[in-house]
């Protein structure tokens, strides 16, 4: 005689990891004491000559191997170094010589531009060096971390590039961004690395052309994460609608690959001008990647707050509290 029998199959998707940004890269360690804080993001410049874990940065290897998931975002734009030149340097017994960097973004009419290594000194292997001090650095620390490449593709050219007196418009800063990313993450991973390493490329996520130029599936079969960022800067502003926005152009845009990745947002936060109450959006924060996770498409699995420019909590000590709050609730707790 048969016996009825039920089968249930289904998985339990892990919680997703509540994250930290404290300004100026800046020891975090006080701000997550009591809360369910487990991912971090920091920035990095490959000029800078200390770059994994970072100068006088031995807390953040204590957070890394206290399981603290670290997002160390590697940048091409020129910054913790004084030395605005060509470099000599010397790793592993093998010197290197890096031209000065030939490259302008952020070119917002009326600011003074940025300058970052070039896409084509990247491509004739010109920054390889970079690369090579960075990655030394790396196998020192123990465990894996998820490298992003830029911080926000979209914010360096949105008013276009320009590389050894040649301009190029934002679409074809794109396309120059993705050859030389692609080149990047190659370099990478022909190299021994950390178990646990991963890939990402950065955005703000406030373009629908952008990401879409930027998140080819040739250059998403080298990486593991999609990334956008997320801020709340007017009262109109809601959790679901601003973490949604870029979700549903990746949903409509891109291809299999790239939706086959989770997401790891860098930055989140909410402008205290437009947000009073900061602590009140925070806590709307919870139901609405619980909701965002259920609906098809990538699913969200790191959110950094990012305590510093539009994000800054004011008054800090009712930020955290409701970040605190928010990270024991579903879907982080």
């Amino acid at each position: 005689m048969a016996t009825p029998t039920t089968v249930v199959d289904h998985t339990v998707a892990p919680p997703v990891r509540g994250g930290y940004y404290l300004a100026g890269n800046a020891d975090p360690t006080a701000d997550l004491v009591g809360g369910n804080f487990r991912s971090l993001t920091q920035y990095r410049s490959l000029a800078d000559g200390y770059v994994f874990p970072g100068y006088d940065k031995a807390w953040l290897l204590k957070l890394g191997r206290a399981g603290i998931a670290l997002n160390m975002v590697l940048e091409l734009k020129h910054y913790g170094t004084t030395n605005p030149g060509a470099q000599t340097f010397t790793v592993d017994g093998v010197t290197w010589s890096v031209p000065a960097p030939s490259m302008t973004i952020q070119q917002r009419p009326g600011t003074t531009w940025p300058r970052a290594y070039g896409y084509g000194q990247v491509l004739a292997g010109q920054c390889d060096g970079l690369l090579a001090r960075a990655l030394s650095q790396y196998r020192t620390m123990g465990f894996g971390v998820n490298i992003q490449l830029a911080s926000e593709l979209d914010t360096d050219h949105e008013f276009g590039t320009t590389e050894s007196g040649v301009s190029y418009p934002w679409a074809g800063s794109d396309a120059r961004a993705v050859q030389a990313l692609t080149y990047v993450v190659n370099w990478f991973r022909s190299r021994g690395l950390p178990a646990g390493t991963t890939f990402s490329v950065g955005a703000g996520g406030f373009d629908r052309a952008c990401y879409r130029r930027t998140h080819p599936e040739a250059l998403m079969s080298r990486l593991d994460f999609l990334q956008w960022n997320v801020y709340a800067t007017d009262p109109g502003h809601t959790a679901l609608g601003r973490f949604r926005r870029t979700k549903d152009w990746a949903v409509a845009d891109l291809g299999p690959v790239a939706l086959s990745r989770p997401v790891l947002v860098a930055e989140w936060g909410v402008q205290v001008a437009a947000f009073p109450d900061q602590a009140a959006w925070i806590a709307t924060v919870p139901p609405a990647l619980a909701q965002l996770n259920a609906e098809r498409g990538p699913r969200i699995v790191r959110a950094n707050y990012f305590n510093s420019g539009w994000g800054t909590l004011s008054p800090k000590p009712a930020g955290l509290a409701a970040l605190r709050a928010a990270y024991a609730t579903r879907p982080f707790g």
